[in-house]
């Protein structure tokens, strides 16, 4: 990385006034112009985001935007916590324009339904028809199709052409026509009848008039431009969704005093308060009091986690049981919740490399439309056919040929399902990751953390002949809970789960290497290796070595316990698989995928845990830096490698690997370095992720094959006159809103571990 690319700075900018994927063409190709800027352009978001070295300003790249004719601004912070409390203008402003353009086709469907009929049915053609269609159907073309005129004048004033100018130039031209053959053709004569057909007419005159062409037309577009922008906005929900989820104000204590002040003034390391059915206020460190918290609406898993004291808690979950005292660690954009509306938000700003075709499409779409328009007129002229007819085969291509399908077929579906991924815990970084996942063959997954909860849990306990296993827990307990080992917590937890408050130790003693000891109620206890065991003048029974090696053998750990120069017993502990481990496996193998374990452990815990998890494939003793030739290994044999992992140790294979999936509860190196995080501790959200990635990149593939396909097959149709206008425009309005309501479809995507969302689809 070279040191400008260190210095260069990146900005996102709100654009107002696109209309179609030429808009967006238009203005990325503006701003690329600029000396070290690199732009995208997303007409779905609306939004563009901008790299810019230093020598340029935000207004300045601001003014470009402007002086392309479009409206340009800076968004406000997608961090929840910054956000202002009446931070709702963007809302309300975006309702107040769908509800401007529902009001403006409403007006327009009434006016235009009387113009329809009379043009289609004879029967209701009265004596002077025609000049109540004109009346009814000029307050459409002007004002109806105002936002298409306006846009397309301000396009001809920069020497462009949109998707708006093929609309107006439709419209103009039909109203056009109407008015030379009312005024000075035949149409205006008293008694005119005219009859309608699916096909142009090549029999037709001057007496032809195109009133209901001109604002059947208006009406269709507009309905596309409404139905559209409330498709976008559904479409969006998700992330607004999660920006919404934080909590407005916060219970801090000072002095002992709770005070409530709002959520932008807390600090790190402020005690905040949370109250049974409350959000907690951000992420932080349980300090007093336990509780179960539902964090379904931040990860979509289900099941209530329980917290106490030394436990993390993250943002917008909720306490759904007793009194918390926390401290906060995060506060603001470094918040969990607001580090996954950051990775929403850029990668709905992405665009996948299947969209650049569509991209190189678009911005020389209308263009070759306008031309093939006049040539289809001359054509039809010159072939002899009325001009009548050749005009309306022009009007046809102009119309049907509107490329406003192409534009959206990326962004929308790209926007449902990373949102859709946020409401499942699934963070998307980019479209780039989709084609990965397409064609991964082989995942790997790191072992501690991943397959296994990270985390020493009491397995077993075996007490020696005369003493109870209650007796062994509670006094290995007791001594290890001055220890700060991991295997040592464990023991001490699960007998503080069990038995509540235990027995004071005293005189205690870690014997490095080898275990602990001290005195528990008077009792002189060891805990820890047979050799300590044997230090101590305890001799170890058969049966105890015996339980031992058979905790060992399936790769899990056994401490000795003996007290009062006898042996008592052995505790088993183990980083235990995580429960749908093996279910997760079985889902990754029915996607196609090869799995593999990759451990630092040795050979016999690997193998324990493979053989539970129904693995076959396992590579043990792997260094960090091991973990990497691996994954390069299996790409130079020509393998399509994805990754699991949650370590620092894991991060170079993450990166390294054709796919990365961080799991979320793991470290932030590890999730910098990857591709996909999985908010959730279970596995299964891996295939979940894997799967709502391809659904998405199959929609994003069916949406551009139904745009190009249609645009392929109409054009033709149109320009060799087998088609009317007035379905032309039906046509196009519809491919649009198919293509918006197709990407729809992912918001029904369904997580296979989620009893919350049912079941998988």
């Amino acid at each position: 990385m070279t040191t400008a690319d260190v210095d260069q700075e990146q900005l996102q900018v709100d654009i107002g006034g696109m209309t179609c994927s030429s808009c967006a063409a238009r203005i990325e190709k503006r701003l690329n112009r600029m000396d070290g800027v690199t732009a995208a352009v997303n007409y779905a978001t609306e939004q563009a985001r901008v790299t810019y070295p230093p020598g340029v300003t935000p207004d300045e790249l601001i003014a470009q935007i402007e002086a392309a004719g479009y409206t340009a601004s800076l968004p406000r912070s997608t961090s929840p916590s910054e956000r202002p409390s009446d931070d709702d203008s963007d809302t309300r402003s975006d309702m107040r324009s769908v509800r401007a353009l529902r009001d403006r086709l409403l007006v327009s469907t009434l006016l235009t339904v009387p113009v329809v009929l009379l043009a289609m049915v004879s029967a209701l053609q009265f004596r002077n028809w025609q000049w109540l269609s004109l009346m009814l159907a000029a307050p459409v073309v002007v004002w109806g199709a105002l936002p298409f005129h306006r846009a397309a004048w301000t396009n001809l004033r920069h020497a462009a052409a949109t998707m708006d100018t093929l609309i107006s130039v439709g419209v103009i031209a039909a109203f056009a026509w109407s008015l030379y053959a009312l005024f000075i053709g035949d149409a205006g004569l008293p008694n005119m009848t005219m009859s309608f057909n699916l096909t142009p007419d090549r029999g037709g005159g001057q007496h032809d008039i195109y009133l209901e062409v001109a604002s059947a037309v208006t009406v269709f577009i507009l309905a596309g431009r409404y139905f559209e922008a409330r498709a976008k906005r559904r479409s969006g929900a998700a992330l607004r969704a999660l920006l919404e989820l934080g909590a407005k104000d916060v219970g801090v204590l000072r002095d002992g005093q709770e005070v409530r002040i709002p959520i932008e003034a807390l600090s790190v390391g402020d005690q905040f308060v949370a109250r049974p059915g409350e959000k907690i206020a951000t992420d932080g460190i349980v300090e007093d009091g336990t509780s179960a918290i539902d964090a379904s609406l931040l990860t979509g898993e289900s099941v209530p986690v329980e917290v106490g004291p030394g436990d993390a808690v993250v943002g917008a979950t909720v306490n759904a049981g007793g009194r918390l005292v926390v401290r906060a660690t995060r506060v603001g954009a470094e918040t969990q919740l607001a580090q996954m509306a950051r990775l929403v938000t850029e990668a709905q700003m992405g665009k996948a490399p299947i969209q650049r075709l569509a991209d190189r499409v678009s911005a020389i779409f209308v263009p070759i439309v306008i031309a093939l328009a006049v040539a289809t007129l001359g054509f039809w002229i010159g072939a002899g056919e009325p001009t009548s007819f050749a005009f309306t085969a022009a009007v046809a291509v102009l119309i049907i040929a509107c490329p406003c399908a192409l534009g959206l077929a990326t962004p929308t579906a790209l926007l449902v399902g990373t949102g859709r991924g946020a409401q499942l815990g699934i963070l998307i970084k980019g479209p780039e990751v989709l084609e990965s996942t397409q064609r991964v063959d082989t995942i790997v997954l790191d072992k501690t953390g991943t397959v296994t909860t990270g985390r020493m849990t009491l397995v077993a306990v075996h007490p020696a002949a005369d003493t109870t296993d209650d007796d062994v827990l509670r006094i290995a307990g007791a001594l290890e809970d001055a220890s700060e080992h991991p295997i040592g917590q464990a023991i001490a937890r699960a007998a503080a789960e069990r038995f509540g408050t235990l027995p004071i130790v005293t005189a205690f003693e870690n014997r490095r290497g080898l275990g602990v000891q001290g005195t528990v109620d008077d009792h002189a206890v060891v805990a820890g290796q047979d050799r300590l065991l044997v230090d101590a003048g305890i001799p170890v029974p058969r049966e105890l070595l015996d339980a031992r090696s058979a905790a060992e053998d399936v790769g899990h750990t056994a401490i000795l316990v003996g007290w009062d120069r006898l042996p008592r017993g052995v505790v088993v502990v183990a980083d235990t698989v995580k429960p749908t481990a093996r279910d997760a496996i079985a889902e990754l193998r029915a996607l196609g995928l090869h799995v593999m374990l990759l451990t630092g452990d040795n050979e016999r815990a690997a193998n324990s845990v493979a053989t539970e998890i129904g693995i076959d494939d396992v590579i043990a003793r792997v260094l960090p830096e091991d973990k990497l030739a691996v994954i390069r290994r299996l790409q130079d044999e020509g393998h399509i490698v994805a990754m699991v992992g949650d370590g620092v140790n894991d991060a170079a294979a993450l990166a390294q690997a054709d796919l990365g999936l961080a799991m979320g509860t793991g470290t932030d190196v590890a999730i910098e370095a990857s591709d996909l995080t999985l908010v959730r501790e279970d596995l299964r959200s891996a295939a979940d992720a894997i799967r709502l990635s391809r659904r998405t990149l199959q929609t994003i593939k069916g949406n551009l094959f139904w745009a190009f396909a249609y645009n392929i097959a109409a054009l033709p149709l149109a320009a060799a006159g087998y088609l009317n206008p007035l379905i032309a425009g039906a046509a196009m309005a519809f491919s649009s809103v198919f293509v918006v309501s197709n990407s729809l479809r992912l918001r029904r995507f369904r997580a296979s571990n989620s009893s919350r969302d049912g079941s998988s689809n």
